[in-house]
Formats: C-alpha cells, sequence, structure tokens
C-alpha cells in the first residue's frame, strides 16, 4: 500500500511539473500531452523506466504525428478515428516495437481524434510535449522522489524466497514421512508459484535500475547487485526443485529406502535459500549459505552411498544440480561451482 501512495505522489507531482515546465517552454494554453507523458512513465515504476519511457514517448509521438497528419487530410469522424488507429499501430508493428508502444500509440491517435483541437500547426508542439513529459517522469521517479528500492525489493523477495525455502523443508518432512499425497500436493503448489520468482525478475530489474540511476539510492547498489547476478540462478534452482519433488514423491510411492540423510539434505537446501537472501540484504558475502549447500551435498553423498534406490540416485543428481544453481547465486564461478560440488559429494568439501 505504501509504494502505491508513492507513486501516486510521483504521478501527481510529474504531471504538475510537466504542465508547467510545457507552458513556460512553449508558451501554449493547452499542454495535455506533457502530464499524460508524465503519468505513463511513473505507471512504468515497477519495471525497467529507461526503456518503457523511451517505448511510451516513442508512442505519444508517433500517435500525435500520426493523428495529426490524418486529421488534417481527412477531418474528424468515426471511421477517421479508426484509421489513425491502424495506421499509428500499424508504423509501430512495422518498426518492431514493443506491446506497449503499440498501445500508447493508438490510445494517443484516440485522444487527439476525439478530445484534443484540430489544428495542423500543433504537430511539433504535441510532440515536444510528450517529450519534455517523458522527461519530466522520468525526473520525479529517478531524482526528485525515487522509490525505496530495497523496500520496494523485500516486498516482492521476502514471501517469494520464503515461500521457496518453506517447500524445501515440507518436501523434506514429505519424504521423511514417506507421505507421497503431500509431495503431490506440494509439487501442484509450486507449479501454482512459479509467477512469484518470475515476478521478482521483474522487481529486480526495476530497483536496480533506480539505484543505479538515482543519486538518493547509490548506496543500495551493492546488495542490489548481489540480487542481479543471483536472481537467475535462484529461478533455475526452483524450477529444478519441482524436479526433484516429482521424483521423491515417485520414490515414495515405489517404496525405495530412504536414508535420514536424503531428507536431512534438503531441509538444508531451505536453510541456505533462507541465510541467502539474508546475506544479500546485509550486503555479506554468502558464506554462509555457501557452507549450508556444501553441507546438504555431503549429506545426500552420504544417502547415496547407501541402499537407495532409482528414483532416489535421481534425487541425489537433482540435489547436486540445485547445489550448483545456488553456488551459482552466491557469485561462485561455474567451473569452480561445479568443483565444490564435487569434492563435497565425495566428502571432501
Amino acid at each position: 500500500m505504501q509504494t502505491y501512495f508513492i507513486l501516486a505522489v510521483q504521478a501527481g507531482l510529474a504531471a504538475a511539473l510537466a504542465w508547467l515546465a510545457a507552458r513556460g517552454l512553449l508558451g501554449k494554453e493547452d499542454p495535455t500531452f506533457a502530464p499524460a507523458a508524465a503519468v505513463g512513465v511513473i505507471a512504468s515504476a515497477i519495471g525497467n523506466h529507461a526503456r518503457r519511457a523511451v517505448e511510451l514517448v516513442s508512442g505519444v509521438g508517433l500517435g500525435v504525428l500520426v493523428g495529426d497528419l490524418l486529421i488534417g487530410a481527412t477531418g474528424t469522424g468515426a471511421w477517421q478515428t479508426g484509421v489513425i488507429v491502424f495506421v499509428a499501430i500499424a508504423i509501430a508493428a512495422a518498426v518492431r516495437g514493443t506491446g506497449a508502444l503499440m498501445v500508447q500509440a493508438g490510445g494517443t491517435g484516440v485522444l487527439v481524434a476525439t478530445v484534443s483541437p484540430t489544428n495542423p500547426d500543433l504537430e511539433l508542439p504535441r510532440t515536444l510535449n510528450a517529450l519534455i513529459g517523458g522527461a519530466i517522469g522520468l525526473l520525479v521517479v529517478l531524482i526528485i522522489v525515487p522509490l525505496n528500492p530495497m523496500r520496494t525489493l523485500r516486498r516482492v523477495a521476502d514471501p517469494a524466497l520464503g515461500t521457496f525455502a518453506a517447500y524445501m523443508t515440507t518436501a523434506a518432512q514429505a519424504l521423511a514421512c514417506r507421505d507421497a499425497c503431500a509431495a503431490d500436493e506440494l509439487l501442484d503448489e509450486m507449479r501454482a508459484a512459479e509467477p512469484e520468482l518470475d515476478r521478482l525478475d521483474e522487481v529486480v530489474i526495476a530497483a536496480d535500475e533506480v539505484a543505479r540511476h538515482s543519486p538518493l539510492r547509490w548506496r543500495r547498489r551493492r546488495a542490489l547487485a548481489a540480487y542481479s547476478q543471483g536472481v537467475e540462478h535462484m529461478e533455475r534452482a526452483f524450477r529444478n526443485s519441482r524436479t526433484l519433488v516429482r521424483r521423491l514423491g515417485t520414490a515414495v510411492r515405489e517404496k525405495e529406502p530412504v536414508p535420514f540423510e536424503l531428507p536431512a539434505a534438503i531441509e538444508l537446501y531451505g536453510e541456505a535459500i533462507r541465510m541467502l537472501h539474508r546475506e544479500y540484504l546485509t550486503t555479506k558475502e554468502p558464506v554462509g549459505a555457501r557452507e549450508r549447500v556444501l553441507a546438504a551435498v555431503r549429506e545426500a553423498g552420504k544417502a547415496c552411498r547407501q541402499d537407495i534406490g532409482f528414483c532416489g540416485t535421481i534425487v541425489v543428481s537433482q540435489l547436486r544440480t540445485i547445489a550448483n544453481d545456488l553456488l551459482r547465486a552466491t557469485g561462485v564461478p561455474r567451473n569452480e561451482a561445479r568443483r565444490m560440488v564435487r569434492r563435497a559429494a565425495a566428502g571432501y568439501g
């Protein structure tokens, strides 16, 4: 709720400043498109500001130009509005624009055709209005009233990574209790929760951009850099953990032997995820998370050296894959991560 309140403040401030700036610089009575573009940039605050701002301002400019040129040639009306929207979106598609560019171009074309006064001398001022509004919007979100990137990130990362860790704990319990139904239910929950991890990637990109471009948030760059580098590997670990849960459910149904070290290893992965999240936030070197990952590999290695079934062997293999993902998320290079996993699996790491 606090984030949305700040976005509302940003939007109101940006609209007012854009109106004043366009009025002062261009001297026009109706600087409609400057506040509209400024608010559009604020609306992109949950994503990549710079990229979306360019898309938005380009879309506004394209819609204005197409609308004014066609209105000057054909006048206004229902079919003229349809033609303006068609041409604006077609041009956006022809230059391989994104969906945001197409929507903005079409929406602005409608605005020009139905609301804005018909005057062929306003093409350039309207386009300049859009550019001024876009610049003011960026100024507000990055310089004047920037969001706190760490607070925004935590609102998504806390539940996403907390849920991931909890899933590992539940998986360990299902295996230890030989509860195949619990494993099946967990797998369904994990499939449904994947958008949470995807959302985390989006928020990390947005927060990192604010930290890099906003002088007031530069001190957060180190913590966000760790998240930026690690989130891809965390997402991969989550996807691989679904395969792990599916296999352990099969192992239980097939009544395969389950050494106690195997659920202990899975529980250690949950602990590693929780610790990695804490170490990210405190900008500490994630030594604790690495230690727990390697401890999990060692426990899985002990289980593999005992009486274990086919599916149990696949569970161990999957645990090592996840270990590699989590070590990469802590900043360990690829080849070093593999070496560490091999040594730990053999009982040396």
